[in-house]
């Protein structure tokens, strides 16, 4: 029961993170140690799952699935964004800087911890920590594409998004804003339930997570320690969006009468010496402790 409820609240995390820009769940999932069975898990929907529905065998289903840690990961997840992940909103409208510089706090020391599990270091491991840095910073800086409305390119879209929701290190929303294709799914797909769009991303959403699960899992058997380093420098990488000191630019995307507003760049600034700073840096420093303090209860559990 009490592992159950861990797992609610790590499911908690992914959720809240969802809200943040340039957060990944895929980055509170390594970090809370859930990653890879939470990759596992979603491989396990192969199919066997099938031919387990077809036959009616939900016991042996929920078993193969892993049913009860996806439950309490689903259930974390979904009561985050329903509770939790407003009063994040609402902090972001009114302390901005103090939000940004706990998550940068907290991504900051995840960077050193998640590191730490690298069982051999060496220039292999730097290579992929480097290159996974760049990709991160590359993604941040990027212009926004045009809008595509294709139905390979929509098929496209939903399966690197998806993708991209469960890579550490990397925003599923953000990805698709990259790709062009942001208003016409998220604005104006969503609110007019228009499946022409709808339907061929949510064609590339499954099958983009379902191979991706598989493909993951591979590579965390095959090149583990590579892959934690590509992994880190995914979550390295995206605190050049967490830095708690910049000026967010602004689109507005309008459909009709209505207008929607989202952040596609950053303006960054050093901080002032301020009272603000100092409890923004008071603030940094006590996420850093957040992730050291809960690494440790952790490990004292493992014993």
């Amino acid at each position: 029961m009490i592992e159950y409820i861990l797992n609610i609240l790590k499911g908690a995390l992914m959720g809240a993170a969802n809200v943040i820009p340039g957060v990944s769940g895929g980055t509170m999932a390594l970090l809370t140690g859930i990653f890879e069975k939470l990759i596992n898990s979603i491989k396990a929907f192969d199919l066997k799952a099938v031919k387990l529905v077809c036959g009616f065998k939900f016991r042996e289903l929920f078993e193969h699935i892993d049913f009860k840690f996806l439950s309490a990961v689903g259930i974390g997840v979904v009561g985050s964004i329903l509770t939790f992940a407003r009063i994040l909103e609402y902090l972001f409208e009114n302390h901005p800087i103090y939000i940004w510089a706990f998550f940068f706090g907290l991504i900051l020391a995840s960077v050193y911890f998640v590191g730490k599990s690298i069982q051999k270091k060496g220039i292999s491991s730097l290579a992929f920590f480097t290159a996974g840095t760049a990709v991160a910073v590359g993604l941040a800086f990027m212009k926004p594409a045009q809008e595509n409305s294709s139905f390979l390119y929509l098929v496209l879209c939903g399966a690197v998004a998806m993708c991209s929701m469960i890579l550490p290190g990397l925003s599923g929303s953000f990805v698709l804003l990259l790709m062009g294709n942001y208003e016409l799914v998220m604005i104006h797909a969503v609110n007019t339930f228009d499946f022409g769009v709808l339907i061929p991303v949510g064609l590339g959403a499954a099958a983009g997570l379902a191979a991706f699960a598989r493909f993951l899992s591979w590579v965390f058997k095959k090149f583990h320690d590579q892959t934690i380093a590509l992994l880190t420098g995914f979550i390295f990488g995206s605190l050049s969006i967490l830095w708690p000191w910049k000026t967010a630019i602004i689109t507005t995307f309008q459909k009709g009468d209505e207008i929607k507003e989202k952040v596609t760049g950053y303006s960054y600034n050093l901080p002032e010496l301020t009272a603000e700073t100092a409890i923004a840096i008071a603030i940094l420093i006590a996420g850093i402790a957040a992730i050291a303090l809960i690494e440790t209860s952790a490990g004292k559990l493992k014993k």
